[in-house]
């Protein structure tokens, strides 16, 4: 056969082999060419919950009760409800909310996040955020329906006795099918800000704080959905979800200023998803991000100053992650803390922090 048909063939068969490798539109990127590439270490599930396949849950935030257990609670998007679970042993404790517009009730509930009693949801559906006291799920009220048009993510800081600063990632897209991402000149906007004043009565005020967002084409936010804060560095992560471009951590300043920083470029596979801060002392300590990969997760670690990548790991069944949550105080099960994570839409599985310190050799600083 002439050198020049048996190039040609080799061509065309690698070429067919490339495509045969690609996974089908819409599925979940593989772990076999990291898996080939480098070992990843596994730390093994202390537990993953019963499955709920018509809940979708996303996001988790934890809350210790005055009985002292400690409850996780997810956002249940297509069961328009939050889901409670006890942390140590995930067995599923109780439901609240549904479906409607009223107080208590939710539209696609998404982020989730805690101030000492009171509970932070964002909900798509009814563009706003809103607030419930704990443990009663008492609805306090609602803000950003005037601004909110797709909110998804949200994060608290604290910059005075019960004054806060509330970050909310809103991906308002267009289109017929609202599925196409706006031009670069309206993405400013992406991360919208609020002050929230509480009061001894449990009433709160809430004011519009101005939007952020980079209108780049290099570094524009495309997908957002998780964010997370770190006040000893003014740093907020931006999670960038959008596969067609990089999906990627970008860095802020408190004050909405794109510093020109992220993750390394490559960091992830797959999706970027939930972002949790790991401190192990005043400055230092680790970011946990997900790769949502299939068929299973990859929780990675950046360093807290200098978004140096610090090590990764999968579980042994974990996939398809979409929120996490950290929680580094001693529960009765998981004695220096323990980092959550949603399986597959559907479930809750827990790992105990001292496997991943032991599995990436970390700073045993971490373990309080």
């Amino acid at each position: 056969m002439p050198t020049s048909i048996r190039v040609l063939l080799s061509a065309i068969v690698a070429l067919l082999a490339a495509c045969a490798a690609q996974p089908p539109r819409g599925a979940a990127p593989s772990l076999a060419n990291d898996t080939l590439a480098e070992p990843v270490p596994v730390v093994v599930e202390r537990y993953v919950s019963p499955a709920y396949p018509k809940d979708e849950l996303d996001s988790l935030i934890t809350w210790p009760t005055e009985d002292g257990k400690t409850w996780l609670i997810a956002t249940a998007k297509s069961g328009h409800r939050l889901v409670v679970f006890d942390a140590d042993t995930g067995e599923r404790l109780r439901e609240v909310g549904g479906k409607g517009s009223a107080p208590g009730q939710f539209l696609r509930p998404n982020g989730v996040a805690i101030f000492g009693n009171d509970l932070f949801v964002t909900e798509r559906d009814n563009h706003r955020v809103q607030v419930l006291s704990l443990p009663e799920f008492k609805s306090l009220g609602t803000f950003g329906e005037q601004q909110l048009r797709s909110p998804y993510g949200l994060w608290l800081n604290e910059t005075a006795p019960d004054e806060l600063e509330v970050y909310v990632t809103d991906s308002y897209m267009e289109g017929p099918r609202f599925d196409v991402v706006p031009a670069f000149d309206k993405l400013n906007e992406r991360v919208r800000r609020y002050r929230v004043d509480l009061a001894e009565d449990g009433s709160f005020t809430a004011k519009d704080d101005g939007a952020f967002g980079d209108t780049s084409s290099d570094a524009a936010l495309r997908m957002v959905e998780s964010i997370a804060g770190d006040p000893a560095q003014d740093r907020l992560l931006v999670a960038d979800e959008d596969m067609r471009h990089l999906s990627t951590l970008r860095e802020y300043t408190f004050g909405g200023r794109y510093t020109g920083r992220s993750v390394p470029r490559g960091s992830f596979d797959a999706e970027a998803e939930g972002i949790a801060l790991w401190s192990c002392s005043v400055d230092s300590g680790y970011w946990v991000a997900v790769d949502q990969l299939s068929p299973l997760s990859r929780f990675r670690l950046f360093d807290r100053k200098t978004l140096e990548p610090r090590g990764s790991f999968t579980g042994r069944t974990v996939a398809q992650t979409d929120g996490i949550a950290l929680h580094a105080a001693a529960t009765g099960r998981f004695p220096a803390g323990a980092l959550f994570a949603v399986h597959d839409d559907e479930s809750v599985a827990a790992f105990d922090l001292r496997d991943v310190v032991a599995a990436l050799n970390l700073d045993p600083a971490c373990l309080h």
